[in-house]
């Protein structure tokens, strides 16, 4: 989504471009690679998933300076055309754009079995508001608007997911702290047979 924004809003070449690319990719391998260290360690996963969350949240910021910059509506998570986006549950790229053509067109034109035209409305996902589709805003402000909402989402779940890490690395420790208290449950279990003296042995010496 970032890297298709970019591409179309921004002059290629920029700075901006860059970062916001870098930092959209940089928020999703650091939340798989931290994912993957967390078998081994705690700590790493915690430092990545916490890598991810400052990418993230940089990203959120070079969206809201988009907005700004170019004299654009941020929208209250309120807003009806968010409502219906959030509704929507996009989940590919192709169904964002949907949503954008059909905030852009709420009308359009379909042909009966006559080969009649006629034009209907087009129908609200899931949620029911009294303002419909916005005619006058450009895509832009669409997108970005619904990528802050994504990144709003995004950065609330990856504050809890660091609460949870944190507490399970306060509680449980590392993975040498784990290693070390496992080998020394071991070693209290398993005392060595040099050191058990048979009772008929003892007997026989007295």
């Amino acid at each position: 989504m970032t890297v298709r924004f970019c591409d179309r809003y921004m002059e290629k070449r920029s700075r901006t471009h860059d970062q916001m690319v870098q930092a959209a990719r940089s928020g999703v391998q650091n939340i798989a690679e931290g994912s993957i260290a967390s078998g081994t360690s705690k700590k790493t996963e915690l430092k990545l998933t916490n890598v991810a969350r400052a990418s993230l949240e940089e990203l959120r910021l070079d969206y809201e300076d988009f907005l700004r910059h170019r004299g654009l509506a941020l929208w209250d998570p309120e807003h009806p055309a968010l409502k219906r986006f959030k509704a929507r549950r996009c989940a590919t790229l192709d169904e964002l754009r949907k949503w954008v053509k059909e905030e852009r067109n709420p009308s359009r034109t379909d042909t009966d079995k006559q080969g009649r035209t006629q034009t209907t409305q087009a129908a609200p996902e899931s949620v029911s508001v009294s303002e419909r589709p916005c005619v006058s805003v450009s895509s832009a402000q669409l997108v970005a608007n619904a990528a802050l909402s994504l990144l709003n989402l995004c950065c609330y779940l990856l504050d809890r997911q660091l609460d949870a890490q944190a507490a399970a690395f306060e509680r449980e420790g590392g993975f040498t702290e784990r290693l070390y208290r496992v080998r020394s449950q071991g070693r209290s279990r398993s005392a060595p047979l040099s050191e058990v003296r048979p009772t008929s042995s003892i007997r026989r010496q007295r």
